[in-house]
């Protein structure tokens, strides 16, 4: 085994603890909601950029990721915790950035078979992204920026070699969701809630690419329904749309993940490369341009309203303009 963090703060022991099950009504408000509890920065400046004096950066394929991404391979298997568990594991840049660069490291690294993606602590595998970076949105050309790096990055991981599991206990939704989404197979507990609420929250909107990426998942019916209801699916329904693979008890995700990364592993690799390219190419096949639809939202009193009220902690009014 190749110990890669301090501590392995993603992938609790199976037995001695609770993992209590999240009842839907209690659900985050998606983004929105995610920097409430965050004192490192969730109504505050964003976070240093990478390489800037006090900024994370993701060490390499030879690193330990940093304190908010760690990485760890065992056998073939390398598993990515996104950490942050205080804060519901809510994605910064840095952390986005390492997801890159493991994804990398995966595709650089013949001896890696399998990638798996977690969450620390019990409460949420990515309740979103960290909000903080709206503030300095002056109009929708950020937005427009904004999405086509989010969608950079999710579209890497849609691309590396090897098979891709998310282990979801807790919150997945927002980001989150487009990340868990993005992954070749997901096996979650009956805490998993799934979703992007993003219309009773900051009223911003979805690129194109995570909109296909959805609706190949969930169909255009039901992605209406969670974006427009801004709904959250329990684990069980998530299970019944075809999204989740494997739904096992709250104490068994370890377990289930180690065996049917072994089955992977043992498995033709260019087989599998074979058919998780072709469903790529499938989904990302002749996307329309989405240039004006961002733009608009982003570009909205709505949103920038939104963001206003978050850091108040007040209610968002919304008039459509």
């Amino acid at each position: 085994m190749s110990e890669e963090r301090a501590e392995n703060a993603g992938r609790g022991a199976a037995g001695g603890r609770e993992h209590p099950v999240v009842p839907a009504e209690e659900a985050p408000e998606g983004v929105a909601a995610l920097a409430a509890d965050q004192p490192d920065g969730g109504t505050g400046a964003p976070p240093p950029a990478e390489g800037a004096p006090g900024g994370p950066a993701f060490a390499g394929a030879g690193g330990s990721g940093t304190d908010q991404l760690h990485t760890v391979q065992e056998g073939p298997v390398l598993t990515v915790t996104f950490n942050r568990p205080a804060q519901r594991n809510a994605m910064t840049w840095a952390m986005y950035d390492g997801l890159v660069a493991a994804c990398e490291r995966v595709d650089g690294d013949d001896s890696v078979r399998a990638m798996v993606l977690t969450g620390a602590g019990d409460a949420a595998f990515v309740a979103g992204t960290d909000i903080a970076q709206f503030a300095d949105f002056a109009d929708g050309a950020d937005g427009v920026a904004y999405e086509e790096r989010l969608s950079g990055i999710i579209g890497r991981l849609a691309e590396v070699r090897v098979p891709t599991v998310a282990a979801v206990r807790g919150y997945c939704v927002g980001g989150g969701l487009a990340i868990a989404a993005a992954c070749d197979l997901r096996v979650a507990t009956p805490s998993a809630r799934f979703g992007v609420p993003i219309a009773r929250t900051l009223g911003n909107c979805l690129s194109m690419g995570t909109h296909a990426l959805l609706v190949s998942h969930f169909g255009a019916a039901r992605t209406l329904d969670l974006l427009l209801t801004a709904r959250l699916l329990d684990a069980e329904e998530a299970r019944a749309a075809g999204f989740v693979t494997r739904l096992v008890a709250e104490d068994a995700l370890e377990a289930e993940v180690a065996d049917l990364t072994g089955r992977l592993a043992a498995h033709a690799p260019l087989s599998m490369w074979a058919a998780k390219e072709s469903v790529r190419r499938l989904r990302a096949a002749d996307l329309p341009d989405d240039r004006d639809i961002v733009e608009r939202v982003y570009g909205s009193a709505d949103f920038r309203n939104a963001v206003r009220s978050f850091a108040a902690k007040t209610t968002a009014t919304w008039e459509g303009r």
